[in-house]
C-alpha cells in the first residue's frame, strides 16, 4: 500500500513543506525563545495536531464542503483571517512573541491553544492537504481513506517534530538576545507583520 520510493518521495516532499517560513514555524521559534525547549516542543505539537485536523476533514469530506460552499468557505476565510490578524495586532502592539520578563510567559495550556488554533482556523493547510497528499494516493495500492489518514498523520508527525526542533535549537539564542533588546524589538515587529501579511493572504483566498 505504501512503495518506498513513493514514501520517501511523500517524506522529502513533507521536509521542504516544514521548512518553508509561515507563522506556525514562527510560533513554535517564538516560544523557544522566549520560555525554552518544553513551549518550543508544546507549541510544535499544537501545529501537528492542527495539521491532523485539516488530514481528518479532507479524508472525511469537510474541506470538499468548504471548497464547495461559497458561504463555509468564506465564514472559514474570515474566521482565519480575523484570528491572524488579531495575533499579529497583539504581537506588534505588546512585542509578545518574543519577551524574557516573567509576565510575559505563558502556560503550556495557552501555547498548545494558540498553536492549534493558529494552524486549524487557517484554511490554507486544509485546502493544501487536500490538493498535496491526494498526489502520492492511488486506488490501486488500497483503500483511499486508509492511505489519506496514514499520509496525512506521518506529515503532521513531520510538522510537529520540525517546529519542535526549530524552537528548541532557537532556545539557545535566547541568553544571546536577553543582552539585545532591539533585536528582541525587531524580531517580534517582524513576527507580527507576518501574522499580518498571513491574515491578509488568507483574507484572498479564492475558491477554486
Amino acid at each position: 500500500m505504501f512503495p518506498l520510493e513513493v514514501w520517501l518521495t511523500y517524506t522529502a516532499a513533507c521536509i521542504l513543506l516544514v521548512l518553508a517560513p509561515g507563522p506556525d514555524n514562527l510560533l513554535a521559534v517564538g516560544r523557544g525563545l522566549s520560555q525554552g525547549k518544553l513551549a518550543a516542543g508544546v507549541s510544535g505539537l499544537a501545529s501537528g495536531a492542527g495539521i491532523l485536523f485539516h488530514v481528518a476533514a479532507a479524508t472525511f469530506g469537510l474541506t470538499l464542503l468548504i471548497q464547495a460552499s461559497v458561504l463555509a468557505f468564506w465564514l472559514v476565510k474570515i474566521v482565519g483571517a480575523l484570528y491572524l490578524l488579531w495575533l499579529g495586532t497583539c504581537v506588534l502592539r505588546w512585542r509578545s512573541l518574543i519577551s524574557f520578563t516573567p509576565a510575559a510567559r505563558q502556560s503550556t495550556s495557552s501555547i498548545f491553544a494558540t498553536g492549534f488554533l493558529s494552524a486549524v482556523l487557517n484554511p490554507k493547510p486544509g485546502l493544501f492537504v487536500l490538493a498535496f497528499i491526494p498526489q502520492f494516493v492511488s486506488p490501486l495500492r488500497g483503500t483511499v481513506s486508509t492511505q489519506m489518514l496514514v499520509y496525512g498523520t506521518w506529515f503532521a508527525l513531520l510538522t510537529a517534530l520540525g517546529f519542535a526542533l526549530m524552537g528548541m535549537f532557537a532556545s539557545h539564542l535566547a541568553n544571546w538576545l536577553r543582552a539585545r533588546p532591539r533585536v528582541i524589538a525587531g524580531l517580534n515587529i517582524g513576527a507580527g507583520l507576518t501574522f499580518v501579511v498571513s491574515g491578509l493572504s488568507v483574507a484572498t483566498l479564492r475558491q477554486k
